[in-house]
């Protein structure tokens, strides 16, 4: 058993954290099954945080992150060939890998595209764009674990559509942040939101 998976059983209890298997070569993925006000799943990286990121001076302290994403109660995500739900795991595959790969490093407020081709991420999910964030939603319960000698953070994973992102870009995390949650977006996975940008009783924005 993981060092991260022990920890969050001791955290949530035991029924409530398993491992997804994955394909060799692929990150190892945990499954936490979280009731709040409503239920939610929560697909997390199980290892990414073995990788020490090479983070700048001022995010001392933050070099083990582990990333997430958060989904409703509503998603069947155990339909591994539906291509509205399985996109999630590709994805989580794809940030995680980069970051090694690559030896850089994932913090809060980074953004990056959805591919070159910013192509909606499914049918129903028309977002094209992924913001990092520490938790929101899950504040209370993904709080920093300790493991040994090192302190390990969660990184949430959040669809977001291109305008935005250009918003973020134009106004800086914080401003951008304050704007998510004033519209009550969270890390919560929600294929029918509509951009912050636009009025509610508009088309949503690709």
């Amino acid at each position: 058993m993981s060092e991260l998976k022990h920890a969050l059983q001791a955290r949530f209890g035991d029924h409530r954290v398993s491992e997804i298997p994955v394909k060799e070569g692929e990150v190892p993925l945990l499954i936490l099954d979280l009731e709040l006000r409503t239920p939610v799943t929560v697909v997390m990286t199980n290892g990414l945080s073995d990788y020490r990121m090479p983070v700048p001076e001022k995010q001392s302290g933050e070099e083990y992150n582990e990333l997430y994403f958060c989904l409703p109660s509503y998603w069947e995500w155990e339909d591994t060939a539906n291509p509205q739900m399985n996109w999630v795991f590709d994805w989580i595959q794809r940030l995680a890998k980069h970051v090694v790969e690559k030896e850089t490093w994932f913090g809060h407020g980074h953004t990056m595209p959805c591919g070159p081709e910013l192509k909606s991420l499914s049918n129903t999910m028309k977002q094209n764009h992924f913001f990092l964030t520490h938790p929101m939603l899950l504040e209370s319960e993904l709080t920093t674990v300790p493991l040994g000698e090192k302190n390990v953070h969660f990184l949430a994973i959040v669809p977001i559509f291109l305008k935005e992102f250009e918003l973020k870009q134009s106004r800086g995390t914080f401003k951008f942040m304050r704007k998510l949650i004033s519209k009550g977006v969270t890390e919560k996975l929600d294929d029918f939101r509509y951009s912050i940008t636009k009025s509610k009783w508009r088309f949503r924005s690709s």
